[in-house]
C-alpha cells in the first residue's frame, strides 16, 4: 500500500497564526501534525508516501520542512496542486504516483486517537474496494455526512448537508483501490466548483462497489480552528510521558506528566502536566499550567500560563494575569504594561509585538 497526506489549503479560519506559517506545521504537544500523520502511516507500515500541496509558500515550507522522508524512514513524493478543486480532485492528480495500488489518504491537519494500523490491516487483507473512517459527531452539518441502513451499510453520502440524517461523519482518513479513479473521473464539480471526495465514494457505492464503514469511538479533530487546536493539543499532552531531559534546579515543582526537552531550563517555576518544554527555552520565575506547549527558543519569566500553546522563540515576560486557551505564534514577545488586565486570551500571528495595557 502507499500514502497519500493531503496537505494545501490557507488555513484561514486559524488566522492571524498561519498568515507566515503552514497550517499543517503548527505543532501539538511541540511535533507538527504533518508528521505526526506521516509518523501514523510509517507505523502502519507504509514506506511510500505521496504529500499534495499547493504552489504557494505554504508548500515550500511543508517541501522543506519534510524533505525526502528520510528522518522517518519513508519516501516522499510531493504532488503539485495547482488550483483547490477538492479532495476528489488531489485523489485524481495523484493517479501517476499511486498507480494500481491500494491507498490511505489522510487530510494533514488531522489528529486521531490511537492510530490507523489496525484500519490499514483490516482493508489490506479485506476484498472492499474503499473503507471510510466515520464517527459521531454533535454538529454533522459542518461535516460530509454518511448515511447506513439497518444492516450497517452505507446507502447516502452528503458534503455539509443542511438537514443531516446521520450524526455520522467522514474523518479525514479514507482507503481505496484502483477503482477509486473511476469514481473521480465519473463525478461533476460540486455547487462549490470542486470534485468532493463524497461525490466519489456515492459514485463507487452506487456502482455496486464495496465501500466498508468503520466507526471510529475515540477521539478525533481537525485542527482547523484555535479551539480545535487547543483540544488537539490537550488530547496528546494527556498520552505523553514524563521525561526530564533538560535542566531543572532545586527551587522549581515538577507535578504530573510533564516533559522537558534537551536544553531547556526550568529555574524558580512550577510546572503542572501534562505539558511539555521544547528545547532551549528557559521558564523563570513563572508558571506553567496543564495542557500547555512551549515550543523550542522561548523565555516564560514572571508569568503564568496554561492550556496554550506557544511556537518557538516567543517570550513571555513580567504577565502577572494568567495567560489560558491562548495560541501564541513564532517570535512574539508579549510584555507588561502599566495597566494589568485580570486574564488574557490570545490568537497571535508570527513576530507579533503587543503591549498590555
Amino acid at each position: 500500500m502507499k500514502g497519500l497526506i493531503l496537505s494545501g489549503g490557507k488555513g484561514s479560519r486559524l488566522y492571524p497564526l498561519t498568515y507566515t506559517n503552514a497550517k499543517q506545521l503548527v505543532p501539538v504537544a511541540n511535533k507538527p501534525v504533518l508528521f505526526r500523520v506521516i509518523e501514523a502511516i510509517r507505523d502502519a507500515g507504509i514506506q511510500d508516501i505521496g504529500i499534495v500541496v499547493g504552489v504557494d509558500d505554504n508548500a515550500r515550507q511543508v517541501r522543506e520542512a519534510v524533505g525526502n522522508g528520510s528522518r522517518w524512514g519513508v519516501k516522499t513524493t510531493f504532488i503539485a496542486q495547482e488550483v483547490p478543486a477538492g479532495l476528489a480532485h488531489a485523489v485524481k492528480i495523484s493517479q501517476e504516483f499511486l498507480g494500481d495500488d491500494r491507498f490511505v489518504m489522510f487530510l494533514g491537519d488531522n489528529v486521531i486517537e490511537g492510530g490507523i494500523s489496525p484500519l490499514i490491516r483490516e482493508f489490506a487483507s479485506s476484498a472492499w474496494n474503499s473503507q471510510i473512517v466515520l464517527t459521531p459527531v454533535a454538529e454533522p452539518q459542518h461535516f460530509g455526512v454518511a448515511e447506513l441502513d439497518e444492516t450497517q451499510r452505507i446507502v447516502r453520502l452528503v458534503e455539509k448537508p443542511r438537514n443531516p440524517r446521520s450524526n455520522l461523519a467522514l474523518v479525514g482518513i479514507y482507503m481505496f483501490d484502483h477503482h477509486v479513479f473511476e469514481a473521480v473521473n465519473g463525478i461533476q464539480p460540486s455547487w462549490r466548483g470542486e470534485l468532493e471526495i463524497t461525490d466519489a465514494i456515492q459514485w463507487l457505492v452506487d456502482n455496486a462497489y464495496q465501500v466498508h464503514p468503520y466507526v471510529h469511538r475515540g477521539w478525533w479533530i481537525d485542527t482547523g480552528k484555535p479551539i480545535d487546536m487547543l483540544e488537539a493539543n490537550s488530547r496528546v499532552l494527556d498520552e505523553i510521558e514524563h521525561v526530564m531531559l533538560g535542566y531543572v534546579d532545586r527551587d522549581s515543582q515538577i507535578g504530573g506528566k510533564v516533559t522537558v526537552e534537551r536544553g531547556a531550563e526550568i529555574i524558580n517555576s512550577v510546572i503542572r502536566g501534562p505539558a511539555i518544554i521544547g528545547e532551549n527555552t528557559r521558564i523563570i520565575n513563572s508558571y506553567i499550567g496543564p495542557f500547555t506547549s512551549i515550543y523550542h527558543h522561548c523565555v516564560i519569566e514572571d508569568s503564568e500560563i496554561e492550556h496554550s500553546i506557544v511556537l518557538e522563540h516567543s517570550r513571555i515576560v513580567g504577565i502577572a494575569s494568567r495567560i489560558e486557551d491562548s495560541l501564541v505564534g513564532r517570535y512574539v514577545e508579549v510584555a507588561r504594561s502599566p495597566i494589568k488586565p485580570k486574564a488574557l486570551k490570545l490568537t497571535l500571528g508570527d513576530h507579533s509585538r503587543i503591549g498590555i495595557l
